[in-house]
C-alpha cells in the first residue's frame, strides 16, 4: 500500500501543487475534511460562549446575542478580505506567478492591519450608541456594550488569525489551518468558565470574561499560523518589505473581497434588523434567535470549511486551464454540501427542545422556539447550493453575483417579509421568511451558475476527464 502511494506521487509532475493533479473527489475530501473539523470546533466554542454566558442571566443571553450582528460585522470584513487573498494567491499560484503570490500575501498582511485598526476606532466610538438604538433595558446595554468594546478594540488578534490561516488555506495546507483554529477554539473553550465564573482564584469577570477569553485564544491562534507559515509553507514567501500597499494587488483582493464582505454583512444588517422586530414581542423570542444562530453554526460551519478548501481548487484549476476538473470540482461540492444540510436539519425537526436545553431556557423560550427550530430549519434543505455556488463565483474571480444573490435574500425578501408576517401573523409567523427567503435563493443562484459556466468555464479547452 505505501508502494502505490509513493508511486502515485512520483508520478506528478516536478514542482505541481496536488490541487493540479490529485483526483478531484479525493482532493476535495482530503482538503475539505480538516477544513469542516476546525470549522466545528469554531461552532463549538461560539456555542460554549453562549452556553456559560446563558447560565449568568437571560438578559446577558441576549446581550451576546445583540452584539452578534456587530461581531459579525467584523468577521464579515477581514474574511472577505481573506478570501480574497485567496482567490488571487490560488489562482497565481495556477498560473505560475510566483511574484504575484508572494506580493498577495504581503498585501494581505497590510490590509489586516488597517482591517483591525478600522474597528478599533469603531468598537471605542459606537458601541454603546449601537446597543442604544436596540433596547431600552439598561442591564442589556451595559453587558453588550462592555463585551464589543473589547473584542473590537483587541480585533488584532482576528484579523492576523484569518490572514494567516488563509494564506495556508490558499496552499493547501488544510492541516495546518485545522490546528490554529482547533488552538484557538479548545484555548477560549477552558478560559471561558475560568474567566467568566472565577475558577482557581480569579475573580468572576462575567461577560467580561468571555470577551478577554475569546481575544486571548485568537491571538494566540494567530501566532501559531504565522509560524507555520514562516516555518511549513513552501509555496510563498512572507517578507517584511512585502507588508505595503500596492495598488493593482488591493484592486484584485478587494474585487473578491468586498462582495464577499457585503454578502456577510448583509446578515449582519439582516439579524439587527430581525432583532428590532423580535424585541416588540419579548426579549425571550431574541434569546431564542440567539440560540437558533449558535446551533446553526453546527449545520453551515462544515458547509463553509467545504467551500473554503473549493475556492484554491477551482481558483488553482481555472488559472491552469482544466475545465474538467472545474466541473468536477462544483458537481461533487453541491452533492456534499445537499448531503451535510440535510443532515442538520434531522436535528431540528426532531429534538428542538433538547437543543434549546443547551441555553438553559426560560418556559418562554422553549414555547417559541421549538416551532421557530422546525420552521426556520426548513431553509437548510436549499442553503447548500447557494452556499456552493457563491464560492464558485468567488473562485472565478468575481464577488458581485453571491453579493447580490446574498442582499436579495437577506435584505429585499428576508427583513421586509418577516415585518409583514409580524405583522399579520404575529411572531410564530416570523419565521416562515427564512424558507420563503432562501427559495428566491436558489433561483437566483441557478441563473448566476448558468451564466458563469457560459462565460468564464465553456470557452476552456477541454482536457482530460477528472477523477
Amino acid at each position: 500500500m505505501e508502494e502505490n502511494t509513493a508511486e502515485v506521487h512520483e508520478s506528478w509532475p516536478a514542482g505541481e501543487n496536488k490541487m493540479g493533479v490529485m483526483p478531484v473527489s479525493r482532493l476535495i475530501i482530503t482538503m475539505s475534511l480538516p477544513a469542516m473539523l476546525s470549522m466545528l470546533v469554531q461552532a463549538l466554542y461560539s456555542l460554549v460562549d453562549s452556553m456559560y454566558v446563558s447560565r449568568i442571566s437571560e438578559n446577558a443571553f441576549a446581550a451576546l446575542s445583540m452584539a452578534y450582528p456587530a461581531q459579525h460585522l467584523m468577521i464579515a470584513v477581514m474574511v472577505g478580505t481573506g478570501v480574497g487573498i485567496n482567490a488571487l494567491l490560488s489562482r497565481s499560484l495556477g498560473e505560475k506567478n510566483q511574484e504575484r503570490a508572494d506580493r498577495a500575501a504581503g498585501t494581505g498582511m497590510f490590509l489586516a492591519v488597517v482591517n483591525s485598526v478600522l474597528f478599533a476606532v469603531l468598537g471605542i466610538l459606537l458601541s454603546r450608541f449601537y446597543f442604544e438604538t436596540q433596547t431600552d433595558i439598561g442591564e442589556i446595554t451595559e453587558l453588550g456594550t462592555e463585551y464589543l468594546r473589547i473584542v473590537t478594540v483587541c480585533s488584532f488578534g482576528m484579523a492576523a488569525q484569518v490572514t494567516f490561516e488563509r494564506l495556508l488555506q490558499s496552499t493547501g495546507k488544510m492541516f495546518l489551518s485545522m490546528i490554529t483554529q482547533s488552538l484557538g477554539a479548545v484555548l477560549n473553550m477552558i478560559l471561558d468558565p475560568i474567566l467568566i465564573f472565577g475558577w482557581f482564584g480569579l475573580p468572576a469577570m462575567g461577560v467580561r470574561g468571555a470577551a478577554i477569553a475569546t481575544v486571548i485564544s485568537q491571538c494566540t491562534a494567530a501566532v501559531l499560523a504565522l509560524i507555520f507559515n514562516i516555518a511549513m509553507n513552501r509555496d510563498i514567501k512572507l517578507k517584511i518589505r512585502e507588508i505595503r500597499p500596492r495598488a493593482e494587488i488591493i484592486r484584485r483582493i478587494l474585487a473578491v473581497g468586498i462582495p464577499t464582505a457585503v454578502m456577510m454583512s448583509i446578515g449582519s444588517a439582516m439579524i439587527y434588523g430581525l432583532n428590532r422586530i423580535l424585541i416588540t414581542f419579548t426579549p425571550a423570542a431574541i434569546a431564542v434567535f440567539g440560540a437558533y444562530f449558535r446551533l446553526e453554526h453546527f449545520v453551515f460551519m462544515p458547509v463553509f470549511g467545504l467551500t473554503t478548501s473549493l475556492v484554491p481548487i477551482i481558483a488553482y484549476n481555472y488559472g491552469a486551464g482544466r475545465k474538467s476538473r472545474v466541473l468536477q470540482a462544483i458537481k461533487l461540492s453541491i452533492l456534499y454540501a445537499t448531503a451535510v444540510m440535510i443532515i442538520g436539519f434531522t436535528p431540528f425537526q426532531v429534538i428542538p427542545a433538547q437543543l434549546l436545553w443547551l441555553f438553559n431556557p426560560s418556559a418562554a423560550m422553549l414555547e417559541i422556539g421549538v416551532p421557530a427550530f422546525r420552521i426556520i430549519s426548513i431553509s437548510f434543505i436549499f442553503a447548500g447550493f447557494c452556499v456552493v455556488s457563491g464560492s464558485v463565483f468567488q473562485a472565478l474571480g468575481s464577488g458581485l453575483p453571491g453579493m447580490l444573490e446574498s442582499l436579495a435574500r437577506q435584505l429585499i425578501v428576508l427583513l421586509p417579509l418577516a415585518y409583514v408576517l409580524s405583522a399579520r401573523g404575529g411572531l410564530g409567523a416570523v419565521w416562515w421568511a427564512y424558507p420563503l427567503a432562501e427559495i428566491v435563493s436558489v433561483v437566483m443562484s441557478i441563473g448566476f451558475m448558468r451564466y458563469f459556466y457560459i462565460k468564464r468555464i465553456k470557452p476552456l479547452p477541454d482536457d482530460a476527464p477528472a477523477i
